[in-house]
């Protein structure tokens, strides 16, 4: 093992800390890592033939070997083994020394693990793009502290993507922020990639389509403002063959069952915590677990599902708009969190991050880019009102149809349900305030005095 102090190093050697220890390595900096498997340990050291990787046989090998203040990419699985690791590498740290956790850890978790830190800056950091983007260029979501993430931006920018934005990577704000910004990413993520499954649906089910004639209308859209790496693999997927029969297309074969690791229902909570509705997130979170009733879909199950009269562009409309609302709807988690938490989220910067190497980026990015500054709120931003009413007759009429012929397109019902609320002068809140000042003397405000709790006693 070369006796070099090394930049940085990366505790947890697999797929994605493998990745972006050599990542690191690609842009010229000294790697040091360290797995408790020496079989990780091996396979990082033959990954890239050109670099010198050290990869000590004990985390506190690791630690002799970097250069001073240290700085360590903890890469392990979120969970009680992140608070182990740390727990190991606290009395090896020295002031001035940065840990960041770059897994999927709940922010309450990077909250308590930042206070708990002594002597030491510990930071959370999302990182989206998978494994291929760990290795080319993921976006990369760090927050905790500033001091902190000014030691570790020039490493962090190396291994970024970029888009002509610049770099995919920025301060996210203080304390558990980065990990909270990274689970509003995977939410959103939810209510895009369910838009397009049932958009999938429609096209095929609904509209009869064989999975090439889905796959050229999805490439289509992709082409156009629907444009992002989503939109682009369901193209793709739509279009791959079943190697076991050639003639059929493997996604027919797929079990209709949809795993989740948690980043869904925990973005879902943190918006029933603050108040903030994301029905279009919540609707795809519903969808995946409900996909795994299969006992009682079997049971249930009918064939009552017919072709509609639909066309291409209305889907198209009803998808955009969809997809967008999932977008603000995530954006305004994110206020709401900043709101309460005081964390100072730049949310154009979190959208200028997203603009490359992660799950969600898309065309969309750089229109929300020009809005989200707005003083007002986006909504009431010139322009992203009307783009949501352009679209709204094909929303309609792809929500109606849908439900008319018995296809299933929770995300969009709920992402045109929340547009349709938030831009109904009058819905329902009156009779349900009606209802809580009868049985239970809540009061209400009447229209010609805003301003007066009154009561009535509601009896005809």
């Amino acid at each position: 093992m070369s006796e070099t102090k090394r930049d940085i190093g990366v505790v947890g050697l697999g797929t994605m800390g493998r990745n972006l220890a050599r990542n690191l390595a690609r842009g010229g900096y000294a790697v040091a890592g360290f797995d408790p498997d020496e079989a990780a340990r091996e396979s990082l050291r033959t990954s890239e033939p050109d670099h010198d990787f050290a990869t000590p046989e004990s985390l506190e090998g690791m630690v002799a070997v970097l250069e001073r203040p240290r700085r360590i990419l903890v890469m392990v699985p979120a969970g009680p083994i992140v608070d182990s690791v740390l727990g190991e590498l606290e009395p090896l740290m020295d002031p001035g020394d940065v840990v960041i956790d770059g897994g999927n850890s709940l922010w309450h978790d990077t909250e308590r693990r930042e206070k708990a830190a002594r002597d030491y800056h510990f930071m959370g950091m999302g990182v989206s793009g998978g494994a291929e983007g760990a290795l080319v260029g993921p976006s990369m979501m760090p927050g905790g502290p500033k001091e902190g993430y000014e030691r570790l931006r020039p490493l962090l920018e190396s291994m970024a993507a970029t888009s002509e934005h610049g770099h995919c990577v920025t301060w996210c704000g203080k304390g558990p922020a980065g990990h909270f910004v990274k689970m509003t990413h995977n939410g959103i993520e939810y209510g895009i990639m369910q838009i397009l499954a049932e958009a999938v649906l429609l096209l095929r089910r609904g509209l009869g389509m064989s999975a090439a004639e889905a796959a050229d209308v999805v490439a289509e859209w992709n082409a156009g403002d629907l444009g992002g790496f989503l939109t682009e693999i369901t193209a793709d997927i739509l279009r791959v063959k079943d190697p076991q029969d050639p003639s059929r297309a493997l996604l027919d074969q797929v079990l209709d069952t949809a795993g989740q690791k948690g980043t869904g229902r925990w973005t879902v909570l943190a918006a029933v915590e603050l108040g903030v509705p994301i029905p279009t997130i919540a609707a795809a979170v519903d969808a995946r677990a409900l996909s795994s009733f299969g006992d009682v879909r079997r049971a249930l199950a009918t064939g009552d599902r017919r072709e509609i009269p639909l066309s291409t562009e209305a889907l198209r409309d009803a998808v955009f708009a969809s997809a967008l609302a999932s977008y603000a709807q995530g954006f305004d988690l994110l206020k709401g969190a900043d709101d309460e938490h005081h964390w100072s989220i730049d949310r154009v910067e979190v959208a200028r991050i997203w603009t490359g190497g992660c799950i969600i980026r898309a065309k969309v990015l750089d229109r929300l880019m020009e809005v989200l500054g707005e003083a007002a709120g986006p909504l009431l931003a010139p322009g992203l009102a009307s783009d949501f009413d352009a679209r709204l007759e094909g929303w309609r009429k792809t929500v109606g149809a849908a439900a008319s012929a018995g296809h299933l397109v929770p995300a969009m019902a709920a992402s045109l349900t929340w547009w349709e609320q938030l831009s109904t002068g009058v819905g329902t809140a009156r009779v349900i305030q009606a209802q809580r000042d009868r049985f239970g003397h809540h009061t209400f405000r009447r229209v010609d005095a805003p301003d007066v709790a009154a009561h009535d006693d509601w009896e005809p």
